[in-house]
This record gives C-alpha cells, structure tokens and sequence, in this order.
C-alpha cells in the first residue's frame, strides 16, 4: 500500500477542500457597505460580502501546475441565520430550494426561484470573480457556486460559540435533502474550494475583484459591494518541501491512527488500497505554513498534497490517466469522478468526527424489542459504475465495478455494539433501542463482528449489513458480490430534512469508528439521514462479468438482506441501478441510463 506521501505525489484527480479558518479574521479596514433602499426592504438576515485580507499569496506548483484561486473573501450573516432547505420528492422530481427565514419564534419560507438550485452542492454562480495584471489587462473572469455550509468562523464574538449548520453541501448524485447556512455572526468562505477547478495564473502580481452576482443581490438584499484583492502568485515546487511543516505534519498523520484505514471513499491512487471501497486515509498536509486557530485536517488546499479525493473506481482511474486527466484534473472525467464523494468521513475535506464508545459491558437480562422509534435503512441507487478488468489480481477477467450507499432515514439511529469473548476471533453483535428521551430501553443479539486483517481494513466489520447482486433483465439474480461485512460510518449527508436527522454526526471516520485488532468491544453507528458508502472495486466485490452475454442488467444494492436488524420498515430496502453491458471480452462497455432526473453514472 501506498505512502501517504506517494499517493499524494502519483494522484491528480484531486481537488482542495473548502480551506478552513477557525476564526475569520476581518481587518479594520474591511467594512461592508449599507445597503440602498431597494435592499434594505428584502426580508431576512443582512449579508454582506467582505474580505479578510485586502493581499494574498497564492502557490503554483511546478509539478502541478494551476492556482486555487482563494481569495479570503466571506459571505457574512448579521440579524439573524441565512438558512435553507433543499429538497426533491424522488429522483423524478426537480430540486426545490427554499429559504427559511426566522423572526424570533415567527418563521417564514421563501420559495427560491424554480430552477436556480439544480442539485446540493450549493448555489449556482453566487460569485463573481475577474483577474487583472499588474498592467490592468483582464486576464481571468469566471462565476463560482457558494455553498453556504462552507469553512466559516465567527465575525464578532457575541456570535454563537458553534454553527447548528452542517459543515459541507453533499455531492452524492442521489442525495434527498440537505440543510445550508451562516449561523448569526457568521462568515461563510465564498470560495467554491472542493467544486472549483485551478486557474491558470503565471507568478506575478495580479488584483482581483470579487463580487456577488447581481440576481443573488437582488434575491438576499447584498449590497453591490465589491470587494479588491491584491494577489500574489509565486512558483514553487516539490523539492525540498518535506522538511517544512507540512512534511512535519506528514510525519505525525502518519504516525497516527487514521493512517491504517484505507476504506470508506477509496482514494484515486493507481495502486491497491487493501480495501477497495470504504474509503482511503486522510493525505498529507501540504507544506505550507498551519492556518491560524485550526489543526491540520482543516489546513488544505494550500499545496501539492491536495485531500484524499472521492470514491473512484480503479477502471476511472486508469481510464482519466489514460485521457491525460493526470495533466488536467478537471476535464470531463476528471471532474465526474470527483463528484463521487471524498476522502475517509468527509464531504468537504473538513468533516471529521471520532466515532463513540461502546457500552462497558455487554447487556444483561432478557433481550427484547421495545416500541420506540427505530432506524429505516434504505438503499440507494448504485452509481460511480464502470467497467475494469482484473489487473494483477485476476488478468484476463472482467469487471462492473461500482459505489453504493445504506442510509438511516430514522427516526431513531442504528446502534451496534460488538463485544468479544476471551479468546474468541468473533464479536457478539447487539442492536440497542433508546426512548425519546435518549434513554436505553432495550437490546437484541443481531449477529457477529469479524475482524478483517487485510492492509488497509484492519477493523471490524458488522456482518450482513448489506448484498449488492447483479440481476438480469428479468430481475433474476445472476452474480452476487463477496462484500457483505462492513464497518459502519456516517460518510454521506443523504437527507438532512428527515425527522431527528444530525447534522453533525459521530463516526464519520474509520479509524475511530471500527476498533483495532486488540479492542473488546466497539460501536458502530449509522446516524438519521446519513448513508455509508462504500465502494466495489476490487475482485470479489465487484461483478465478474468476464462470460456474462452483453444486455441490460440491473445492480441492486439491499440493505439488512438477513433481517437481522430490527427497523421500521423493511419493505424499502432494495434499490435497482440499470445497466446496459456491451463490448467483448477484455473490452467490454456499459452504458448507464439516467434514472429519472438523475444523469449520473
């Protein structure tokens, strides 16, 4: 298995995380306009557009060439939370966005205008960026989407000590509902970081106006006020870089415990995880200097070793390096594949959060089922599909590879708990069962934990959590993936609008949330409106497909296919991907038709 340091320095398809600031620093000299009378008379909390610095110095990599073009500008929120709710009925229907505006314990919805939210991710061309050289030619002008969940901070210190908002805007294709917002003496970044492709700027000085689009200003009241940023570009390279501190903070994450546990969203390296599928470890820090007030997770987007990106099958990978996707990242299949998800527990490069403890001791008395709410797992639609072969594993065979996802739809959390007898290679697994109250009330066994050796699992896996099959066009299953034991991990924001969902969950990261070899005992939990992805890649995960005739198939993915697991409703477990395969052997094709509105492979 790779290095961190390896991977970060062989992998292209990458973008940064939204870089993070603990606490935004605004300058004296940094004050937003009052805005006109036309403004001031739109309802809702009062935004404005501000910069914490009126310079920056930004990096271009000789090895990498291209800019982040961050900027330091802030989407701030005063009189109250900008805050919506955006939602689709089902995957037939279109994403509505609406704006929730809250006057004390008055709370009024406004409908966002049909059409201008297409997904979750954000936004649509919120700002407005454009670049001049030092001799006033234009040289750069482009929109970037906002998500409004971006890395944010405090403007004043009366704020809220913590934002109730989640920390990133999904990127799942089939996410169902999703939460955005700048709490109340927030600032949101406005740089679109983890959805943003580099710009090409050569080293110079260079000043760049940002400002928010004029259809935004009208919809939120924004004062038309431009913000003035000095810009700075310098070339650096590679050489000679481990030894700052972002090779110091190498040496320590990989040191630590996170390093082991490739997994949840497997990183995009031309070589085997181990663990095809839930997810890679976290990549080096770049080397560059620590942003103030925040740890190195969130200090990201500032040099060579971008994030660990989304789930990207090993076909994606070497069908973009074969495109030249290594030179320019953000080409077509570049950017596809890295809408998939992201690294270990995270949708932004910034959503980290350790897993929790399991109870001292296994439960006593009679097992028994009470009436309080229970999980609702749901399955859905596998997507990230594509053929590969083998490789050394097993040369000559073909693959459908592909990612799936298991989400708690509530309204009460699905909690695990394994516990081992001396001696003994299994876990006794127990589901537990809590009132309204959060109180324990009840508990039943629910099969076994296994430990999974392999480098790059080396957790603990919960067995029968899921199947994923391939069926024929008749619905008749045909081929079964050998992946059917999972560590549990709140990876995905499926749909934040559910009753009970958290919007800041726990286990959103392997190494925490699986146990090691020596644990007796561990906790794993799938919390309201999250999902676990995982993602098949590997032979014995994936579909072989080498001898099967060309046609259309369908991949379901089934949640808790024993039953073992006790929730509300079972009958909405299963959910079907069509496929079309073609091709011949060793060069086979599949074609992914869109299901409903969503076009994503």
């Amino acid at each position: 298995m790779m290095t961190r340091s390896q991977q970060g320095r062989t992998n292209r398809l990458t973008r940064p995380s939204i870089a993070v600031a603990a606490a935004v620093a605004v300058t004296a000299g940094v004050v937003a306009a009052a805005p006109d009378a036309k403004t001031a008379a739109v309802a809702g909390p009062k935004l404005s557009l501000i910069a914490a610095s009126t310079s920056v110095t930004l990096d271009s990599w000789k090895e990498e060439p291209g800019v982040y073009l961050d900027l330091g500008t802030y989407l701030t929120s005063e009189k109250g939370a900008l805050e919506f709710k955006v939602t689709r009925k089902s995957y037939k229907d279109p994403v509505v966005a609406s704006q929730i505006i809250r006057n004390g314990k008055k709370t009024t919805t406004k409908a966002l205008p049909a059409g201008l939210v297409k997904d979750f991710t954000g936004l649509p061309d919120f700002m407005e960026v454009s670049v001049v050289d030092a001799a006033g030619k234009p040289v750069l002008k482009k929109t970037e989407n906002f998500c409004p969940n971006n890395a944010s901070g405090r403007v004043r210190p009366d704020a809220p000590a913590q934002s109730k908002y989640p920390q990133s805007c999904p990127v799942n294709p089939f996410t169902l509902g999703s939460v955005w917002g700048v709490e109340n003496g927030w600032a949101a970044n406005t740089y679109a970081g983890y959805y943003s492709a580099p710009v090409q700027l050569a080293a110079g000085t260079y000043t760049a106006k940002v400002s928010v689009t004029k259809k935004y200003r009208d919809l939120f009241g924004i004062a038309n006020k431009p913000q003035s940023v000095k810009v700075t570009v310098r070339e650096r390279s590679w050489e000679g870089q481990e030894g700052g501190s972002g090779g110091a903070a190498a040496k320590v994450a990989s040191s630590s415990p996170h390093a082991g546990h490739a997994g949840h969203q497997a990183a995009a390296d031309p070589a085997p995880s181990g663990h095809a599928g839930h997810g890679a470890p976290a990549r080096t820090d770049a080397p560059a200097a620590a942003t103030t007030g925040a740890g190195a997770t969130f200090n990201v987007g500032h040099g060579p070793y971008p994030p660990a990106p989304p789930a990207l099958p090993w076909a994606l990978k070497k069908q973009a390096a074969k495109q030249g996707a290594g030179k320019d990242a953000f080409g077509a299949q570049g950017f596809s594949a890295a809408r998939v998800g992201d690294r270990a527990g995270q949708t932004d490069g910034s959503r980290q959060a350790p897993g929790a403890q399991p109870n001292a001791k296994r439960p006593t008395g009679k097992a028994a089922v009470p009436n309080v709410p229970k999980p609702d797992l749901r399955s859905l639609p596998a997507y990230g599909i594509t053929v590969s072969d083998g490789y050394e594993d097993a040369p000559g065979k073909d693959y459908l590879a592909f990612s799936a996802n298991v989400w708690n739809a509530g309204p009460a959390k699905l909690v695990v708990d394994g516990f081992r007898s001396p001696g003994k290679e299994l876990m006794d697994a127990y589901q537990y069962f809590y009132d309204a109250k959060g109180k324990q009330v009840g508990y039943t066994p629910t099969g076994t934990m296994e430990w999974d050796p392999r480098p790059g699992h080396e957790h603990w896996h919960f067995t029968d959590f899921a199947s994923y099959r391939l069926l024929k066009a008749d619905k008749k299953e045909t081929v079964r993936s050998g992946k059917e034991a999972f560590c549990l991990a709140n990876t995905d924001a499926v749909d934040y609008t559910v009753k009970n969902a958290n919007w800041h969950p726990g286990n959103t990261d392997l190494s925490t949330a699986c146990g090691q070899e020596n644990s007796i005992s561990v906790r794993e939990v799938l919390d309201v409106g999250s999902g676990d992805t995982y993602t098949q890649d590997l032979p014995g995960q994936s579909f072989d497909i080498t001898d099967l005739p060309n046609g259309t198939y369908y991949i379901q993915v089934l949640a808790n296919p024993e039953n073992r697991l006790k929730e509300t409703n079972h009958k909405n477990n299963s959910a079907l991907r069509k496929v079309v395969l073609g091709g011949k052997k060793g060069a086979r094709t599949v074609k992914v038709p869109a299901h409903h509105l969503v076009n994503a492979n």
